[in-house]
């Protein structure tokens, strides 16, 4: 296996270190109006107060990067997208994960972004590398590489490891290294497939083994449309931190969640003297 890597992210004041021997940072996903009526409705009246409630809550959860996402149907993207960024600039410290698929977003958003940004996603497609990768080098951000292409999702790790491959090699030619780029094995719900969870954990084996790039993944698609979802979103993060996964993008408002990502590091040696564990069991108790 190849040495693990280094990936920093930071804000104006604050660094993440994301090392698979280290504890796994927690990148939280709130900041996202798909499914969120509420959020939607207050972006679309130009009201950022729940943004800013949503940022407090999540670093108060314990999360140590924040997922932003202002991607909304009929909405001015780069604005909402520039502006979400700067409220929870003001508000908390903490390094933040610029979520959008639209260069005209990103590169508004990155323009009043203090720090190294970590830039949520490009993905194997021709068009997604010709226009995310020249502002990730840019602007000296890391990136979020999506384990898809232009045939959608490959139904096999091998397929996956390819497209991971991909994108590391065409980043390398711009100059960005490895240890810049974080891979998303991408996992499907194996409430339609039950083999989808497997496929996803050796496709995170394969990854590591071959480049010692970062992890991340959304992990809670792993229980679409199953009851008890949250039991399965903690099974399978410590599954997935033991198979590789460094920088999960979740939600640490769901302290089930929290405590299975604080247990498996403890397991997995990644916890000295199991203070992390101790510390959170007398805060909850």
């Amino acid at each position: 296996m190849v040495e693990n890597l280094t990936t920093t992210v930071s804000s104006k004041t604050q660094t993440v270190t994301i090392r698979r021997d280290l504890p796994t940072v927690l990148i939280g996903e709130r900041i996202n109006p798909t499914g969120r009526k509420d959020l939607q409705r207050a972006l679309e009246a130009g009201n950022f107060d729940i943004v800013r409630g949503d940022a407090i809550a999540q670093a108060d959860a314990g999360a140590t990067i924040l997922d932003v996402n202002a991607g909304l149907a009929g909405g001015d993207e780069p604005a909402l997208l520039k502006e979400a960024v700067a409220a929870v600039m003001g508000i908390c410290e903490l390094p933040l994960c610029i979520d959008t698929a639209d260069p005209a977003a990103l590169a508004a958003a990155l323009e009043v972004y203090e720090g190294k940004a970590l830039i949520n996603s490009v993905n194997g497609e021709t068009r997604s590398l010709e226009q995310m990768l020249p502002l990730v080098k840019e602007h000296g951000a890391a990136v979020i590489g999506l384990c898809m292409d232009n045939e959608g999702i490959p139904p096999t790790p091998e397929k996956r490891l390819a497209v991971a491959d991909k994108i590391i090699e065409r980043a390398g030619k711009m100059g960005i290294g490895p240890e810049d780029i974080v891979i998303d094995p991408l996992v499907l719900t194996i409430g339609a497939d039950s083999t989808a969870g497997r496929i996803t954990l050796e496709t995170v084996g394969l990854i590591v083994e071959k480049f010692g790039v970062n992890i991340t993944m959304g992990a809670s698609n792993v229980s679409f449309g199953l009851p008890d979802r949250t039991m399965i979103n903690a099974a399978f993060l410590a599954m997935a931190i033991h198979a590789g996964l460094t920088c999960p993008i979740t939600n640490p408002l769901e302290p089930e969640l929290t405590t299975a990502v604080l247990a498996a590091d403890l397991a997995m040696g990644k916890d000295e003297w199991g203070m992390r564990w101790i510390e959170a069991y007398r805060a909850r108790t």
